[in-house]
């Protein structure tokens, strides 16, 4: 279960002549190295639901990516790219001395670890996908099923103000707070890590890179695809998602039946963050995943 634990190290690391803020827990021989969603998330929704595996021995290391959180917020477009990202993420490995890691990658984090792991494959021990997906294209078209789950006088509301671009419309806005609510995170309240990412969001990394919002993609990772690339990937991988996941099982399969060691779970009552909605399916297929998957 989830829980506030301060970390033992907060390190400041130079990438790009920028500062991005890195945060360390535990001192296990052994690393779950967290790449958090968004784009534009600062990280403490997915540090706080993970720092609880130093119990099991673990060291969790999290960072806020450029752009979010305590690191540096520049303002040029032409930082937020995958590929910048993915460089990145290899400055704090490096910097921190990680070595080899469990890569954990959530939602965008997810495409993050992909691409990570196709470019870096020496340095992952593991991976665990979850909520994500390797083929935008598709899940765009999932998408369209759940936004069509409103009704078509409701899609076709949301269609006019997308072509309008009026985004802030207060009818348009109701109905992505549905969707938000039966596919990111179906608690009756959200718990508090995630109140605190969501309510330090920055949009220009986001807006760039996805979207206005998570049923909309417009950015550059519109017509993104690794699923050419996924059966290259070797390293024993998990993949998780909810059943409701905006990021849907579907997209889940489809990394499944590509990766050549990978095996899926699929977490009941759950949408797109099972470590908080279903916590007790959540945790134990994690840990049996990693304890399988231990070096010593």
């Amino acid at each position: 279960m989830w829980r506030e634990i301060e970390p033992d190290v907060r390190l400041e690391i130079e990438v790009d002549g920028h500062k991005v803020v890195a945060y360390s827990f535990g001192d296990g021989a052994e690393t779950v190295f967290c790449l958090n969603g968004g784009p534009g998330l600062p990280c403490d929704y997915l540090r706080e639901a993970h720092s609880c595996l130093i119990d099991q021995r673990y060291r969790v290391v999290a960072f806020d990516q450029l752009g979010t959180g305590a690191s540096d917020r520049p303002t040029e477009p032409s930082l937020w790219t995958i590929s910048r990202y993915v460089e990145e993420t290899e400055t704090v490995r490096k910097a921190l001395g990680l070595g080899k890691v469990h890569m954990l990658g959530h939602s965008w984090g997810g495409w993050l670890a992909i691409d990570y792991s196709l470019t870096y494959p020496g340095n992952l021990q593991t991976l665990i996908l979850e909520d994500t997906v390797a083929d935008m294209p598709h899940l765009i078209l999932e998408l369209e099923r759940l936004r069509a789950a409103l009704g078509p006088e409701t899609v076709a509301m949301m269609q006019k103000h997308e072509a309008r671009g009026t985004y802030d419309h207060p009818e348009y806005l109701a109905a992505v707070t549905i969707l938000n609510y039966r596919h990111v995170c179906r608690l009756m309240e959200w718990p508090a890590p995630v109140r605190r990412s969501l309510g330090d969001w920055n949009m220009g990394p986001y807006g760039t890179m996805q979207g206005p919002n998570e049923f909309l993609y417009t950015g550059n990772l519109k017509d993104w695809s690794r699923v050419r690339d996924l059966p290259s990937m070797t390293v024993p991988t998990l993949i998780t998602c909810g059943e409701h996941d905006e990021l849907t099982p579907a997209c889940a399969l489809k990394m499944k039946l590509a990766i050549p060691n990978a095996e899926l779970k699929v977490f009941a009552n759950a949408s797109h963050m099972p470590f908080y909605e279903n916590p007790a399916d959540y945790y134990p297929a994690l840990l049996d995943f990693l304890a399988r998957n231990r070096s010593n």
